[in-house]
């Protein structure tokens, strides 16, 4: 079974899904932060290449992909990380980038590089997916998840040929906007998720602004997997000793999660 897969298998409660920028703020934090992610709890890491240009990101996940490239970070980088982290962990890691990276790097190579270093799939936000084949090809070759993203305003069309072709878990957008810490859990929720489970019963991950505990419990208890991102790049980058903060927050999450699930 793939390993994206498996944490799906017999759930009582949604996974927790952490991401995290590699190389931010340093790359030994990144090697660090991985197990102890997974040992508080966490059920999958997104792994972030940083990229000059993050659009679907916000500006903490801006800041932290800037100053990744200035410590010299490059795909390069991000595959040798991964695959050192491969060694101690078999929880899915997943890959989040933009796809001139991966374009430059050669997307068959890339895919096969990924699969390789333990990578299970990938999140290329700025994809469209009309032009989405010769990548979803490559993945398939090389056993990799191809997640696609869904938003709130994303027609019924739309939903049908993600929900028809997206591999792993469908990752839903649960505002129109950028990845960000907010104050407040989006609203209709319940609507935009009834309307995606009409058309598969592939797990559904939602992601974006999802900043507290409290709106992690919202959150879960309409999807599969919350997914939560700018917190945990703003403690590692802004707490000189992040670990202890960082091990409270994901306890956090991962208890309110349980909770109301």
């Amino acid at each position: 079974m793939m390993r994206i897969a498996s944490v799906f298998t017999e759930k009582k409660h949604a996974a927790l899904i952490a991401f995290i920028t590699v190389g931010y703020p340093t790359l030994e934090a990144t090697l660090e932060a991985v197990p102890l992610l997974e040992k508080c709890g966490v059920d999958m890491v997104e792994l972030g290449i940083p990229f000059s240009d993050p659009l679907a990101d916000g500006i903490t996940i801006q800041q932290a992909s800037f100053e990744a490239l200035q410590n010299g970070i490059t795909p390069a980088a991000c595959l040798d990380a991964a695959r050192f982290i491969r060694k101690k962990s078999n929880m899915p890691l997943i890959f989040m980038t933009y796809y001139n990276p991966v374009l430059s790097y050669g997307q068959e190579l890339f895919c096969a590089d990924s699969s390789r270093a333990g990578i299970d799939g990938l999140i290329i936000p700025d994809l469209p997916l009309e032009e989405a084949g010769a990548l979803e090809e490559s993945t398939l070759n090389h056993n990799l998840d191809l997640i696609y993203l869904l938003a709130p305003n994303s027609s019924e069309a739309r939903i049908r040929e993600v929900a028809d072709r997206s591999r792993g878990f469908i990752y839903l957008i649960s505002v129109t906007g950028v990845t960000g810490i907010r104050e407040n859990a989006p609203l209709g929720l319940n609507e935009f998720t009834s309307k995606v489970k009409k058309h598969t019963d592939k797990p559904l991950c939602m992601g974006f602004g999802i900043s507290t505990p409290e709106q992690a419990a919202h959150v879960s208890k309409s999807v599969d997997g919350v997914i939560v991102g700018s917190s945990i790049v703003h403690i590692m980058g802004t707490q000189k000793q992040w670990k202890p903060p960082l091990s409270h927050f994901i306890r956090s999450l991962k208890k309110a999660i349980q909770t109301a699930k």
